[in-house]
């Protein structure tokens, strides 16, 4: 079977879809998978031994003019190449007109999607030949897994979420470099966002990035992108110098987040990654929900602000409170100890099992 998934976006989209993608591959060893991502995060995908045709698309000339004069002519363009595949179902995981448009011009005579209530652009529905009921109130990975086992027949799993990303050298040696500035264990903070209202003070970070220095011994490195180094600036210099800055690559990113001590960070793509990495992650989520975006890891820990009624379904991009994020480092402090002690207990445990092991293969 060749099956192509459409999930454009930023890069926690394009990560909250790696488990469906890792599902369908456990189930299907010799299907055919496509992928339609954004050029801007597809990065993550590049060198996916499970992805076997990646077609990398732009969708900012896709957002302009009317639906058949403009956009499907440049979707067409775009895709151009998918035809030579034939596919035989798409997967829309994204739900917006311009992905369910993908769908329909890649050839693939069956289209699958979530229903017209669940769809960000409910007129998209007209372009999916099926569609899935999904509970509202699942968390985006566990919708992505239920669109493609009922897209594909697959049978229910509830094992973690397998996250498939790939590396090579380079990004391994990238984080070795950067991990030796550390002295000793280091922990990762970004402070940087997509949106300005999912952004905790840059300032906070840096009071935070103190008392974890002071307190713990560990190293806090504050990641940015290339674009955001003004951002870490402030945050060492709110550090009193006790952090150290990185703007890492994104795999480099991820490697590095491999062997943090932990990580915080809030509803932004590295906060993702670093979740995909099995990082030991604090999130701090202000207007979007910690449910649904969060870690699916039940010791992951979120700091939010549930004594205020404006946060339900906010999803604001601009805000003339903000009171959201208006969060004490103390309290960021305290869901770092309270996760790091469950590391702690963790690791007792499997030394506890493999002790037992041991004893009994003696």
């Amino acid at each position: 079977m060749r099956i192509l998934f459409v999930k454009l976006g930023a890069i926690g989209d394009i990560i909250h879809t790696l488990p469906a993608l890792a599902r369908v591959r456990d189930s299907m060893p010799e299907a055919t998978i496509g992928w339609v991502a954004e050029s801007r995060s597809a990065e993550i995908l590049r060198g996916n031994p499970m992805i076997d045709e990646l077609v990398e698309v732009d969708t900012r000339a896709m957002r302009s003019g009317s639906v058949l004069e403009d956009m499907l002519p440049e979707v067409r363009r775009q895709i151009g190449g998918l035809r030579r595949i034939e596919y035989d179902i798409a997967l829309d995981f994204q739900g917006l007109l311009k992905s369910a448009a993908i769908a329909k011009l890649s050839g693939a005579k069956i289209r699958w999607g979530f229903s017209r209530k669940a769809l960000r652009e409910p007129a998209s529905r007209v372009l999916l030949t099926h569609t899935i009921d999904i509970e509202p109130n699942s968390h985006v990975i566990e919708k992505n897994i239920r669109l493609a086992e009922a897209a594909l027949n697959i049978p229910g799993h509830s094992g973690p979420p397998e996250f498939p990303i790939f590396t090579a050298a380079e990004h391994r040696i990238e984080a070795k470099e950067i991990a030796d500035r550390a002295v000793g264990s280091y922990a990762l903070l970004n402070p940087a966002g997509g949106w300005v209202t999912k952004l905790w003070p840059t300032e906070t970070y840096g009071a935070l990035a103190e008392m974890i220095h002071d307190r713990t011994g560990i190293t806090p490195i504050i990641v940015t992108g290339p674009r955001e180094t003004e951002l870490a600036s402030r945050a060492v210099e709110a550090s009193s110098g006790k952090a150290i800055a990185a703007t890492p690559t994104l795999k480099g990113f991820y490697e590095l987040a491999r062997n943090a001590a932990f990580y915080v960070g809030g509803d932004t793509g590295p906060t993702h990654l670093a979740i995909a990495a099995g990082a030991p992650v604090v999130g701090i989520f202000g207007p979007t929900e910690w449910w649904r975006n969060g870690s699916p890891h039940p010791d992951d820990i979120c700091v939010e602000r549930t004594d205020i009624t404006c946060r339900t379904d906010c999803h604001r991009r601009t805000c003339g409170n903000w009171i959201c994020m208006d969060i004490n480092p103390a309290d960021v402090y305290s869901a770092v100890t309270q996760r790091l002690s469950l590391v702690s207990i963790q690791r007792t445990s499997r030394d506890i099992s493999t002790a037992s092991k041991d004893v009994r293969l003696s």
